[in-house]
């Protein structure tokens, strides 16, 4: 066995806000590669049941209810050639599901448990067109749009759904699949409906192919006399007209690959199918393994999952001592998947933007440790693996104490940013995947939750800022107002902050922090914009003697602020939009995460922003915002 060589390096930054700020990180070379998890097949009925009561028992037994830089230009063009914003996405090619769609004519959004068809363009005939109204217990999440094509994703419990009084209906949570024919907008046709047991994770759509990736944790495992068929998930592909087709498993119990037969705990399932397809035409991947965060590229589907070193549920309420993740990779083939391997890395993700991948690379950056006030063993990290899963270059030990905040992946290079007290932005150097390194640091107050790419020598930060606390327990700091800047990262070794702006006091939140498609951005349009929840101090709170670094300023305002932003001038504030009423009425409702009026998403077509609420749909004129009409979706 090669032994690592470790070579340990200190930087010394002595530029700007971080000087004398020192980073310590190792960088292994000729690492042996890491064990790829092989690929079993169950040798009967009984061991197949065997490992799943084995692997409820070991992973806990929580039912489901508990739960390569190529940037997306974020614009097309509708067939009337007129220019519109679409989903921000992480990948170019590869489409993410979202509350709101729009392809330069027309707007589909979900509200109030419907889809709701609105014309667009031009503004002055802006108008509900029709609504596709779903059951009482259907709850529609995401959407995609091509053409004349709409799928709606979302879930229903089991027992409310539509089915024949012989059949038996699935236990639990299940997610529904529906296309819809809108090539006629007042009158959308349902024209296929797949429902399948299992929670939803997210999906991706590749050309006409959508790709959903769920989880699947059996009820009856401890049931007397379990059969596999009990075991296994259950699902429906149906036209209208066939009639309330019977759930049936989706596979057999030979079918089920597993990488741990003592983690046997759920299923994860890759369901395909083409936006054009015909009912019974379902791409069905079943693996045993769960879904917690996912990428894709146009090639490959890969499916991250932690797994902690704790074998009961007290273990788990004290606290994680360890973790690693495991990497399930698919190849896409058309409207089905082909599981192709599956490798563990140490430490924990954070979200899809931890992953990537790059000539047929993938890249993935994890936390390891546990990081709390009192003190941390934590540190960061960077793998490489090559197309076969197997360990190519690791970079390991970045800021130690401190934990990944938020990634991203632009070619021959990745960024960091880890936060405990302050926030180090890392630069580093990808180009040869057997060897990363850090090219340089930024240190500054606040942290990054979101890196937007501007160009290949800018990025977009959105994130919190944040003031060192003043106690005994020092070692932390108290986030406050949203915060964003544009960093220069040309000279690879000094990234620089350019600019920064600071929004509300500690309290004010952006779906955009949570849910990278509710930011909106246009470099041609020098445009920005984000949903926004601003709370402000009190003048009474500013002043007081007593006033502390963690105290909350009140909501006065919820709406989308918007931005004329340029390398030559940074982020200047071009006004705000919002569908709600004042401040006063904001106080009395559940302002954010309950009020119809909340604006979630934005968007433009031609020289006019649309936003959008459960409520509403808002067009404003860029650049004066002047209100060109608001339709209400009621």
């Amino acid at each position: 066995m090669k032994r690592p060589i470790l070579i340990l390096i200190i930087i010394v930054l002595v530029s700007g806000a971080c000087s004398g700020a020192i980073v310590l990180f190792k960088v292994y070379a000729n690492t042996d590669t890491l064990p790829l998890k092989a690929l079993g097949r169950f040798e009967s009925p009984e061991a197949f049941i065997d490992a799943f009561k084995s692997g409820r028992e070991i992973c806990g037994g929580f039912e489901e209810n508990m739960l390569s830089y190529t940037p997306a230009d974020g614009a097309s063009k509708s067939e009337s050639g007129i220019e519109h914003s679409t989903t921000n996405v992480q990948v170019s090619g590869v489409d993410e599901a979202d509350i709101v769609k729009n392809d330069g004519e027309f707007i589909y959004t979900i509200s109030n448990n419907s889809v709701v068809i609105l014309a667009a363009y031009p503004p002055g005939e802006a108008r509900v067109i029709s609504t596709i109204k779903f059951d009482e217990y259907c709850s529609p999440a995401e959407m995609f749009l091509k053409g004349d094509r709409l799928v709606v994703i979302g879930s229903v419990y089991g027992t409310h759904i539509d089915y024949a009084q012989d059949v038996r209906p699935p236990e639990g949570n299940v997610t529904f699949v529906k296309v819809f024919d809108v090539k006629d907008k007042e009158d959308p046709r349902l024209v296929r409906t797949v429902e399948y047991e299992g929670s939803y994770s997210t999906s991706r759509r590749i050309e006409d192919d959508v790709h959903v990736v769920l989880t699947t944790y059996p009820y009856y495992v401890h049931r007397k006399n379990v059969q596999p068929e009990d075991i296994i998930p259950d699902f429906r592909d149906v036209e209208p007209g066939d009639g309330q087709e019977e759930f049936t498993p989706v596979c057999d119990w030979r079918d089920v690959e597993y990488t741990n037969a003592e983690r046997c705990s759920s299923f994860l399932t890759v369901l395909s199918l083409s936006m054009d397809g015909n009912a019974g035409d379902l791409g069905k991947r079943v693996i045993a393994g769960q879904s917690e965060d996912v990428y894709a590229s146009p090639e490959n589907l890969y499916v991250a999952s932690t797994d902690w070193s704790y074998p009961q549920h007290e273990e788990f309420f004290e606290g994680p001592t360890e973790s690693s993740t495991t990497v399930y990779k698919f190849g896409f083939d058309g409207a089905s998947t082909r599981f192709l391997v599956a490798a563990a890395v140490p430490g924990t993700v954070l979200n899809q933007f931890s992953m990537d991948e790059a000539d047929g690379y993938f890249r993935i950056a994890t936390t390891r440790g546990h990081l709390s006030r009192g003190g941390s063993d934590s540190s960061n990290n960077v793998y490489i693996l090559d197309p076969d899963m197997k360990m190519t270059g690791r970079l390991e030990g970045l800021a130690p104490g401190e934990s990944i905040y938020s990634a991203r992946f632009m070619g021959d290079r990745a960024y960091l940013v880890t936060f405990k007290k302050v926030d180090p932005l890392f630069v580093l150097d990808l180009s040869d995947p057997a060897s990363p390194r850090v090219l340089g640091a930024l240190k500054i107050p606040g942290y990054s939750d979101y890196l937007h790419p501007y160009d290949e020598n800018h990025i977009i930060g959105l994130g919190k800022d944040a003031v060192a606390a003043e106690s005994a327990e020092g070692d932390f700091a108290w986030y406050q107002g949203i915060k964003m800047a544009i960093f220069d990262v040309t000279d690879v070794a000094n990234p620089r902050e350019m600019y920064k702006t600071a929004i509300g006091d500690r309290g004010t939140d952006s779906y955009a922090l949570h849910d990278h498609k509710a930011f909106l951005f246009d470099r041609e349009k020098n445009l920005l914009v984000l949903p926004v929840l601003l709370a402000e101090l009190t003048p009474e709170q500013k002043t007081s003697p007593d006033r502390q670094d963690n105290d909350y300023g009140e909501p006065t305002f919820q709406g989308a602020y918007v931005y004329d932003v340029s390398l030559g001038g940074g982020f200047n504030l071009k006004g705000r939009i919002t569908h709600a009423g004042s401040a006063s009425e904001l106080a009395e409702t559940d302002y954010y995460y309950g009020s119809s009026e909340a604006v979630k998403r934005s968007l433009y077509i031609g020289d006019s922003l649309y936003t959008v609420s459960d409520a509403k749909v808002k067009i404003n004129r860029l650049p004066d915002l002047s209100e060109e009409a608001s339709i209400s979706m009621y």
